[in-house]
């Protein structure tokens, strides 16, 4: 089973994690049997580890991480890497999939265009 976690960086400002929290909701939406977990870099929980232990224990078998940062910046290019390795250590029998960084994807691109503009 594949499941999906949004990976954002985190704040203290509990408010700061809805939007992050509504993408997950509307991942349900769109596909309810994808189990789906938010997790943060820092400052909030759940963290990275945690959230793939979630999913893991739901039986999930492989896991797409969506960086939801703006660009590839050092969290996406060199933190997620790192967090994945470790965690492909401690669970060798899920495939591991990192995706580009939510911002560079050209739908992103053209909805915020189109937000400027509106």
């Amino acid at each position: 089973m594949q499941g999906v976690i949004l990976f954002a960086h985190g704040s203290r400002d509990p408010l700061w994690r809805g939007p992050i929290e509504a993408v997950a909701q509307q991942v349900l939406a769109l596909s309810p049997h994808t189990p789906v977990a938010c997790a943060y870099l820092e400052l909030c929980a759940p963290d990275l580890p945690t959230a793939v232990q979630t999913l893991v224990d739901q039986g999930v078998s492989r896991i797409n991480v969506l960086p939801v940062f703006f660009g590839m910046g050092k969290h996406a290019r060199e933190d997620l890497p790192a967090l994945l390795q470790n965690l492909q250590q401690q669970h060798p029998e899920v495939q591991f999939k990192a995706l580009a960084a939510a911002g560079e994807s050209p739908a992103i691109t053209t909805l915020l265009a189109q937000l400027a503009l509106a």
